[in-house]
C-alpha cells in the first residue's frame, strides 16, 4: 500500500494561469452569477433558481439543459463563446494564482486557486479517498473535452506547518490589498478575490507547495476526468494541469459533512421489513424535529454502525448491525478502518444484500442537504438514509494508504462558489 509522502520538489506544482472572470459591468451581480458546486445543485428547483437568478449564471455552463445528453456539452460550448464574445467574460492579462477568501461569521478559509499539475495515486502527491461513478466521469469529460474550459476547482487540503510563511505568507500579504473582487451570496458566505503575480511571491508558493502532498477534499469525478482527457492527449499541454483550490488545513481547519443516499423506488416501510432483525430499529417519537433525530445518529454512531431512515413522516434510527452478517458481506481485503466504515456497510451489507438496490443514478442520488433529502424521500415515496460525517484524521489515513472510500462518504466544506475564476485551456 502506498503510504510515501513526497520529497522536496516532487510534490504539488501548482502554476499561474490566466484566469477568466465575469465582467462586474455586464452581469447583475457577481453573487448572482455565481452557484455551488454542479453536484451539489440536485433540485430541478435549484436549478431553476440559479438560472433565473441572472441569465449570465455560471450555472448555465456546469450544468447546461438541452434536449438531449449529448447535447448539453455543446449547448455550454456554445454560451461559452457567446459570453466570450459579448464581453461578459473576459480573461485576465496576465498569469496569476489566485488567493481566495469565504467567510460567514466565525469561519474562515483561505486557499490558492491556480493550474495543478497532474499526477497519480501511485506517485503519492494527490490523494483521492473516494470510489468514482463511470458516468459522471463520461459526462464531465464531455463537458470538459467540449468547452476546452475548467469551470470549476477541486477543493484540495494539505497540512502545512500552521506558520505564517511559504504559501501561507503569500496568502497573508494578498489579503492586505486591494481584492479583484467582493460579494456576498445568498447563503451568508462573503467571497473575495486576490491575482498573485509578484514572481518572487509565486517562487515562494511553489518552493512549499512543492514539499506537500494533497487530500482530494471535493471533486473526485473532476479529478478523474482531468486524468482521463490527459490521457487522451498525445503529450505534454494545457490538458496535464487541473483547475484547483488549495487549503492548508494546519491554518483554515475545513468542516466534514455526510452525503445522505435517497432510494427513489425503495418506500421506508419496505426497508425496514427487509432489515429483519439484522439491525436494531428505533422509530423516534412523532414530531422529533430533524436536529433532534440528528443528535440521535451521532450518539449511537459512537458505539457502531448506525443510520437515520426518513420518508413517511417519521424518523427510524438503525444501528447495531449483526456482526456474522457483516462479516460476511463486507469484503474482508481492505483495513479494519475501512471496513467499519458507515458507507461501507451501507452498501455492502444493506443496499447490496439486504435491499437489493443498485448503486446506479436510476436508484440511488447523493445529497448533501440533510433537509432536502428527506423532503424529497417524503414527497417521492422513496427512503432517505441519512449519515453522519466521517472525521478527517480517518479519511487522511485511509487515503495515504492508498485505499479509497466508498462514493460520495465525505463532504468537505465550504465549498468555493463557482463562476468566480475559470480556467480557459485554450489561453494556457
Amino acid at each position: 500500500m502506498m503510504t510515501r509522502g513526497p520529497a522536496a520538489n516532487d510534490g504539488l506544482r501548482l502554476k499561474p494561469f490566466r484566469g477568466l472572470r465575469y465582467v462586474p459591468e455586464r452581469v447583475g451581480s457577481l453573487a448572482a452569477v455565481t452557484s455551488p458546486p454542479y453536484d451539489v445543485v440536485v433540485r430541478p428547483d435549484g436549478l431553476h433558481h440559479l438560472e433565473s437568478s441572472d441569465p449570465h449564471n455560471i450555472v448555465r455552463l456546469i450544468l447546461p439543459q438541452a434536449p438531449t445528453a449529448d447535447a448539453r456539452p455543446r449547448r455550454a460550448a456554445d454560451t461559452l463563446s457567446d459570453w466570450l464574445a459579448d464581453g461578459i467574460l473576459a480573461a485576465d492579462a496576465e498569469p496569476a494564482l489566485y488567493v481566495y477568501e469565504q467567510r460567514n461569521g466565525d469561519l474562515l478559509q483561505r486557499g490558492l486557486i491556480g493550474a495543478l499539475e497532474l499526477s497519480t495515486p501511485a506517485d503519492g502527491v494527490v490523494l483521492p479517498h473516494e470510489d468514482v461513478m463511470p458516468q459522471v466521469v463520461e459526462e464531465r469529460a464531455a463537458l470538459m473535452r467540449t468547452t476546452g474550459a475548467h469551470l470549476e476547482p477541486l477543493l484540495l487540503t494539505y497540512r502545512g506547518d500552521g506558520n505564517a510563511t511559504g504559501a501561507t505568507g503569500v496568502i497573508e500579504r494578498a489579503i492586505t490589498r486591494t481584492p479583484l473582487l467582493a460579494t456576498t451570496t445568498e447563503d451568508g458566505f462573503s467571497h473575495r478575490l486576490w491575482a498573485v503575480t509578484n514572481p518572487a511571491e509565486l517562487t515562494a508558493a511553489a518552493d512549499d507547495l512543492a514539499r506537500h502532498q494533497a487530500l482530494i477534499a471535493d471533486g473526485h469525478h473532476r479529478w478523474a476526468t482531468y486524468l482521463r482527457l490527459r490521457e487522451e492527449q498525445n503529450g505534454p499541454g494545457p490538458w496535464n494541469y487541473g483547475l484547483v483550490l488549495l487549503i492548508d488545513t494546519a491554518r483554515y481547519p475545513l468542516q466534514v459533512r455526510a452525503i445522505h443516499r435517497l432510494l427513489y423506488a425503495l418506500p421506508v416501510a419496505d426497508a425496514l421489513a427487509a432489515l429483519g432483525g439484522a439491525f436494531r430499529v428505533r422509530t423516534l417519537d412523532a414530531g422529533t424535529p430533524l436536529p433532534a433525530a440528528l443528535d440521535a445518529l451521532a450518539a449511537a454512531v459512537a458505539e457502531g454502525n448506525a443510520f437515520v431512515l426518513a420518508g413517511d413522516g417519521r424518523f427510524h434510527l438503525i444501528d447495531r448491525p449483526d456482526a456474522a452478517l457483516v462479516a460476511r458481506t463486507v469484503p474482508a481485503d481492505r483495513p479494519e478502518a475501512w471496513r467499519s466504515l458507515d458507507a461501507t456497510v451501507l452498501h455492502a451489507t444493506i443496499l447490496g444484500h439486504l435491499w437489493d438496490v443498485p448503486d446506479s443514478p436510476e436508484h440511488i442520488a447523493y445529497i448533501h442537504d440533510t433537509e432536502a433529502a428527506v423532503e424529497q424521500a417524503e414527497r417521492r415515496g422513496g427512503t432517505a438514509v441519512l449519515m453522519h460525517p466521517v472525521r478527517e484524521d480517518v479519511v487522511r489515513d485511509l487515503a495515504r494508504q492508498g485505499v479509497t472510500m466508498p462514493r460520495k462518504s465525505t463532504s468537505f466544506g465550504p465549498k468555493p462558489a463557482t463562476g468566480l475564476v475559470l480556467r480557459s485551456l485554450a489561453l494556457d
